[in-house]
């Protein structure tokens, strides 16, 4: 047979758990396929094609999308003369790698991520130690913290913020950031101290075009807050509050503003807005993201002297997350309501001043 003579088809029998037609040259070797009969597979006019080095689609016409993501996991997969991985790593051949940036944010669902197959390059996610270079479409991108993976209709794919830094990353249109951006927070993909946390990892708060985009990200998510608390009210008939106020004393300083305030009952809501300003994280300084633990940022150093100083004036406050208003809301009203039942019981609050902020 010349090098010009199609190959004849090599048949095999697929295990049960494959269900795309990609593999790699060891998965093929493990089935009995030699790597010179693989190559002789993809041969002009031959059944099977070689988009990336070691990794072959087992047909002829061009690979899906998701046969794109499954060739370059693939790839970046592959570890020659290591000893033999167990578990998922080996039943997958993906190792430790995974889909980030624009192909992950794709999966997701993102409206503004174009799709998969119209990709001109696919990001993969690995160990720092991983010595591999980029090929073809797939960008290697490595890292030495590592996220836990989603899975993603059988694809590892990194966390939503993770993937939004990635994306970022290489992408110079400050419109496109800024759509990714916004889209994460108003579908509830993720909270914005998250991304904003991601984006100072990746040492990209000093992008202007990245700045921007946190702009909107920040008012997105204020505005989407803003929106479930007052959906909190009425849906489980709180008493209606001064919404958006500034507490003064009479004739002195500025107390503080609150998001919401019953005045009769000496009640106050905050939201609690951990999320850092630009440039307020260090690279390597690990953030909470408004559930467990106090940051030690200025901003929120403020807030709390403020909300203290309401509280020894006999005003309670109610801290309320983003991430609370979203995932119990019904729970965060009942402590509300508490704090409202509650206040005929307490020594009468000093007298503030309210004004709109």
């Amino acid at each position: 047979m010349t090098q010009n003579t199609p190959a004849s088809r090599c048949h095999f029998r697929l295990p049960s758990d494959v269900r795309q037609r990609v593999l790699s040259a060891e998965q093929l070797k493990a089935h009995g396929v030699s790597p010179a009969r693989a190559a002789a597979q993809c041969l002009a006019g031959g059944p099977w094609q070689q988009p990336l080095p070691g990794v072959y689609v087992l047909h002829p016409g061009p690979p899906t999308g998701e046969e794109r993501l499954r060739s370059a996991l693939l790839y970046v997969g592959r570890r020659r003369g290591a000893p033999a991985q167990a578990g998922a790593a080996r039943a997958t051949g993906y190792g430790e790698a995974m889909v980030t940036g624009l192909a992950a944010l794709a999966l997701y669902g993102f409206s503004a991520a174009p799709p998969v197959g119209s990709l001109d390059r696919i990001d993969v996610l690995v160990p720092r130690t991983r010595r591999l270079r980029s090929a073809r479409y797939v960008h290697v991108m490595r890292t030495s913290e590592l996220p836990r993976p989603e899975q993603l209709g059988g694809l590892p794919v990194a966390p939503v913020a993770r993937a939004l830094a990635d994306a970022a990353a290489g992408l110079g249109d400050a419109s496109a950031v800024r759509r990714l951006l916004t889209e994460a927070v108003r579908v509830g993909h993720c909270e914005p101290a998250a991304v904003v946390r991601e984006l100072s990892r990746a040492k990209l708060l000093g992008r202007p075009h990245v700045v921007n985009a946190v702009d909107s990200l920040l008012a997105e998510g204020r505005a989407l807050a803003e929106s479930r608390l007052y959906e909190m009210v009425r849906t489980y008939d709180l008493p209606e509050p001064l919404w958006n106020v500034d507490l003064r004393l009479p004739g002195g300083p500025h107390l503080g503003g609150v998001d919401a305030y019953w005045p009769g009952e000496a009640v106050a809501v905050a939201l609690e807005n951990r999320t850092p300003r630009h440039g307020t994280l260090d690279d390597g300084r690990r953030q909470d993201d408004g559930e467990n633990g106090r940051g030690h940022d200025a901003e929120w150093s403020a807030d709390t002297a403020e909300r203290e100083h309401l509280e020894r004036l006999g005003i309670t406050v109610v801290h309320l997350t983003p991430r609370r208003l979203r995932d119990a809301q019904e729970h965060q009203a009942a402590v509300v309501r508490t704090a409202l039942m509650a206040a005929a019981d307490r020594e009468p609050a000093a007298y503030v001043v309210i004004l709109p902020r």
